[in-house]
Order: C-alpha cells, then structure tokens, then sequence
C-alpha cells in the first residue's frame, strides 16, 4: 500500500458515521482553500459530488457552522466563512490552556489503545515531515486532534477546542507555504504524541506549550506579512 493511501485508510477508519466522513471531507475541502471563502454552497450540490445523502450532508453543514468554517444565512443560502488572521492570536489564547490541560490529562487517562494510536500518529506524522507531505500532515493532524480530546476524558474541553481546530486549520493551510516550517510542525505534533503514549503529563504539558508556542510564532508572522500587503 502507497504511503498516501496508508494515511488515508489510517483516516478512513475513524470515520465512523455517513455525517462524520460528511464533515470529515467538506471540512478538508474548506480547509485546503478547495472551496473558497465567500463561495456559496448547496446540499444537494455537495451531495452529489460526495455521494452522500442530503441528510449527513445537513448535519455536517450544521457542525462547520458552529465551528466558524461557514455561514448558514436564513432564506440566503450556505457560505463559505472568511478568514481574519488577526482573531487567529485569540484562537491561540484559549487553545494553549485548553490543550495543556487536555495533554495533561491525556497522559494519565489514555487507555492502551488510544497509546497505541498516538504512536501511529507519530510515526505518521515524522514521516511527513520527512516527506514535506502537507495533506499527509492534515490529516492525521485530524486524526491527532481527534484522539487527543478522546484520551482527555472531558467532555467540556473537548466541546471547546472542537470550536477552534478547523479554523485552526484552515488559517495554517493558507499560510504555511508563506512563513511556516511545516516539517518542524509535525515533528511537534510528533512530540506531544510520544509523551501521550509514554504517559508522561509533564511531558505531555511541556511538548503541548512548545507545540502553541510555535503556532504563535507562525500566526504572528502572518498577521504582519498580512497587515504589510
């Protein structure tokens, strides 16, 4: 099996239901700038390019509403969100306490199972680093961000950095090739997995700082190359 098809299957498989594989690939189509901010959308038009039936479709569209990645107007149709870099530095705010809580708590409550996951994520996410393979990292950055809400075991959390890792996303597809050092990213991400795995919730807190501290840097470079345009 190719690499690229490893990755996907690895995805594939925690898929679960027909809303979330519904979400999963318009979340990656708005994501990965496929479907533009500003674009207008139409469930049955997305149905029909997914293959996926107008209800999970709905659903989905209901979730990338409450998570900033569209706007669904009343009578005026489905809409693609803008992007404003500047609230990306009030994303981060909220994000760094929440994940080294979250990384924390992880490191002490994951089951063997979600250890044995988090060491695939790794494994996946050094090797596209090594690659420089960009969807190759979003998505087991999904997968990653999936998993470390699961091992937290806290549902309050885990409802609060649902609202933010989409944007999160997004705001890191459209600049990275700008400021960013994708493979130093994922080696990070990397990073806070391992110490997951290894149980360590020092380590998992230290690496979890050492990841936003580094997505701060990025976000701050790109506020200025944007504001200099």
């Amino acid at each position: 099996m190719s690499s690229q098809h490893a990755d996907q299957k690895f995805v594939d498989e925690k898929t679960g239901s027909l809303t979330d594989q519904a979400y999963r690939e318009l979340e990656e189509l708005i994501v990965t700038m496929r479907l533009q901010p500003g674009a207008v959308l139409s469930e049955t038009a997305l149905s029909t390019r997914l293959g996926i039936g107008r209800t999970p479709i709905r659903e989905a569209l209901q979730r990338l509403a409450r998570e900033g990645l569209i706007v669904i107007l009343p009578r005026k149709g489905i809409l693609v969100s803008e992007i404003n870099p500047s609230k990306q530095l009030l994303v981060l705010e909220v994000r760094r306490e929440l994940e080294r809580l979250m990384a924390r708590a992880g490191a002490v409550r994951r089951s063997d199972e979600e250890r044995e996951a988090f060491l695939e994520i790794a494994d996946g996410m050094e090797k596209a680093a090594l690659n420089n393979d960009d969807i190759a990292f979003m998505r087991y950055d999904i997968a990653f961000n999936d998993l470390f809400a699961k091992a937290a075991h806290n549902e309050y959390a885990v409802r609060a950095i649902d609202l933010m890792n989409g944007l999160s996303r997004r705001f890191w597809y459209v600049h990275y090739k700008e400021v960013a050092d994708m493979p130093l990213c994922a080696r990070l991400h990397a990073a806070v997995a391992r110490a997951l795995a290894d149980g360590d919730a020092e380590a998992a807190g230290t690496a979890s700082d050492r990841l936003v501290d580094y997505v701060e840097t990025f976000t701050r470079a790109t506020v200025g190359t944007v504001s200099a345009r």
